[in-house]
């Protein structure tokens, strides 16, 4: 093992100058072949490995001799030998209870002067800082956000499938995208800990610990292979941060092999980029060929033909298993998705209602990930897919599930100030009231935080089947991205969800066949007996039910300009004070509504004035609403569109130096004494 320059110590802030390190760690395994000289590991800056004694095969953790050579680029190995099986780990394959971490010997560097003034980091930190995510698919859903926040360096997918190790034969998880990839200096940024250069305000990830923190709580070890473009050299990156290989050498620091190629204009071919020298190049390759599911360094460099010109892969492999020993992810069950083991239960049951709730997405997303990705996005970008095992994840719009939609605006305020406003649709989900769902899809920078919240939690009933869509940015997600932190405004916001459940529930439940007591008795008779007829008629009582259904939501009208918006809200305006309005609205102020037609006897299937004046607040709300939103749609379109100019000045400048070092070269070429050779 290799505590030199190429392995990065997630400990350390210095890079490019690593802490030498003289630690030789306790061995166990057998002593070391006669040709081996016992001096070879001052020479080599390789530690031994810490082995089990148990059925190894001959010479397994002898050290391999390193060649002293000067720095100079070496082609890329060719040869592929047998793959060689890797031993059975120690380390326990069941998550929670794989903390368990024993170091073989303290580092004496940290004794050495100036070792004690170092930060580290023991490798232990790795599986409780993967506790965060107590959900694997909220680990997977991390590794999706990076990929979406690649849209802006060019991804035009990410790609989520089963890949099988061929070192044991056993299931690892793939994850690519075709984004801009990483040059060696990011790579090392993304693999350690706390660094991340996304401006929280553009991008889903802000804390730099997602991938560490994902891939951990995934499996116990991942490879990462990236390919960037952005320098005037296209370089390739290979890193693996491996908690089996922590744990069976009993490091006391977390370290990270990586080694990086750059492609070579005269050879046209990748040729290894050796940032300090031939030996430790020589080392960390080592490692990753020992302790990766690749064998050999072409195998290492075969997984990038399938990448393109840019873009990243991401392997997690060593999977970790459920408390019952089976393994977590279910690659078998689904040949088009990836599930939870034994988190799906569905009860055998005849009844509609109880399939109905089964088969909806708030169910199945616990158990599926193809469910569960196709409401992750509140807006997938354009252009950008999402391919989960062969197959596109289609996105699924929960607005577009709910009938009697309303829009309610909420102005959350702090001392006295709006922070911003924020559009909640709402509505009850199709098949109300025996389909038993019912909660808010919270999102945070587009990014779903908490699926079907429930807000109310009545054993009578109350808030049954009604559920909201909203994008509250206002708030600030957890580390894992699957619920908020607990603040004055989150807690706030909970209570208004409360509330707006109950002011809906209050003005629509009979529309589903509750007995809405603050109806008058004669209109709430006429409720029931229409309830009833829809029921025994289906194929004639729904249009009379829905013909009130005002569609008050931007996802249920068809969209209009800002202007046209605005001269229907002038007609309105002028048409409404010429008449007299026999409806009367009470606002909170939070911007939410309260109906008062039902208290005088008007109400949508009684006809007359009640229902014109409706339809008229509706319309006049939806384009209010509407309006609004296509200002912030306008602001984001020109914030995009600086963005835009920024990467085409960034690009135009990089063209400009790639002409001048072609002119140079070109130059340098012409200079030179060129004999052609005759036969």
């Amino acid at each position: 093992m290799n505590s030199g320059a190429e392995v990065i110590e997630l400990s350390s802030d210095e890079d490019e100058e690593p802490v030498p390190s003289s630690t030789a760690l306790a061995r166990r395994d057998p002593p070391s072949p006669p040709d081996v000289k016992p001096n070879l590991l001052a020479d080599a800056d390789v530690k031994p490995l810490l082995l089990p004694l148990p059925l190894y095969p001959p010479g397994y953790g002898a050290l391999v001799p390193v060649k002293t050579e000067d720095p100079v680029p070496v082609p890329v190995a060719t040869a592929s030998p047998p793959p060689r099986a890797l031993p059975p780990p120690r380390l326990g394959r069941q998550f929670w209870k794989s903390g368990d971490y024993v170091v073989a010997r303290r580092n004496p560097d940290a004794d050495a002067p100036g070792g004690r003034n170092r930060l580290r980091i023991n490798p232990r930190f790795l599986h409780s800082n993967a506790t965060s995510h107590k959900w694997a698919f909220g680990a997977i859903a991390e590794l999706l956000d990076n990929a979406i926040d690649e849209v802006n360096s060019g991804a035009t997918f990410v790609r989520v499938n089963k890949l099988t190790n061929p070192r044991d034969g056993n299931p690892s998880l793939l994850v690519q995208d075709d984004g801009g990839g990483m040059d060696p200096e990011a790579l090392r940024r993304c693999m350690s800990f706390g660094f991340s250069d996304k401006q929280s305000d553009a991008f889903i990830g802000q804390y730099g610990n997602g991938f560490k923190t994902s891939t951990m709580r995934l499996g116990a070890d991942v490879i990462v292979f990236t390919q960037n473009q952005n320098n005037w050299a296209p370089t390739r990156s290979i890193g693996l941060l491996s908690y089996t290989f922590l744990m069976e050498t009993g490091c006391d620091d977390v370290l990270v092999p990586t080694v990086d190629y750059q492609y070579d204009v005269t050879t046209t071919s990748y040729i290894q980029m050796l940032r300090h020298d031939q030996k430790l190049f020589s080392s960390n390759l080592e490692i990753l060929l020992k302790w990766s599911p690749f064998a050999s360094e072409a195998e290492l460099l075969n997984q990038f033909d399938d990448m393109g010109e840019h873009g990243t892969k991401i392997i997690v492999f060593n999977l970790w298993f459920n408390d019952d020993g089976d393994m977590e992810l279910d690659f078998n069950s689904d040949e088009k998705d990836i599930l939870i083991t034994g988190a799906h239960k569905k009860v055998k049951t005849n009844k509609p209602e109880k399939i109905a709730t089964q088969n909806y997405v708030s169910s199945r997303l616990r158990y599926s990930l193809r469910a569960y990705a196709s409401i992750l996005y509140l807006h997938v970008p354009d252009n950008f897919r999402i391919i989960l095992r062969g197959c596109d994840v289609e996105p699924h719009n929960i607005v577009n599930d709910l009938m009697y939609r309303e829009c309610v605006l909420y102005k959350p305020q702090i001392a006295g100030l709006a922070e911003s406003s924020v559009i909640t649709t709402i509505g009850f989900v199709k098949g109300a009231p025996d389909i038993d769902v019912q909660g808010f899809n919270v999102y945070h920078k587009n990014r779903l935080i908490s699926p079907f919240w429930k807000v109310a939690n009545n054993s009578y009933g109350k808030g049954r089947g009604v559920v909201g869509i909203l994008e509250a940015n206002f708030i600030k997600p957890t580390h894992d991205k699957q619920d908020f932190e607990k603040s004055v405004l989150y807690q706030r916001l909970e209570i208004r969800l409360k509330e707006m459940t109950y002011e809906y529930w209050g003005l629509h439940c009979h529309r589903l066949g509750y007995d809405n007591k603050s109806l008058p008795k004669a209109t709430r008779a006429l409720h029931r007996t229409n309830y009833m007829n829809a029921r025994s008629s289906p194929v004639s009582a729904p249009p009379r039910l829905l013909a009130a259904d005002i569609p008050t939501s931007s996802c249920g009208i068809p969209r209009l300009s800002a202007s046209a918006a605005r001269e229907k809200i002038n007609s309105l305006e002028s048409h409404s004070k010429s008449t007299e309005m026999g409806l009367k609205r009470k606002f909170d102020s939070f911007g939410a509504m309260t109906d008062s037609d039902d208290q005088n006897g008007l109400d949508d299937t009684d006809g007359g004035a009640g229902v014109s004046q409706r339809k008229r607040f509706n319309e006049y709300k939806t384009l209010t609403l509407e309006n609004d939103k296509l200002r912030n749609e306008i602001l984001q379109y020109e914030e995009s569109e600086k963005q835009l100019i920024m990467k085409e000045q960034k690009l135009r400048s990089a063209i400009a130096e790639a002409k001048k070092k072609y002119q140079e070269l070109f130059k340098e070429l012409g200079s030179l004494d060129v004999k052609e050779e005759t036969s």
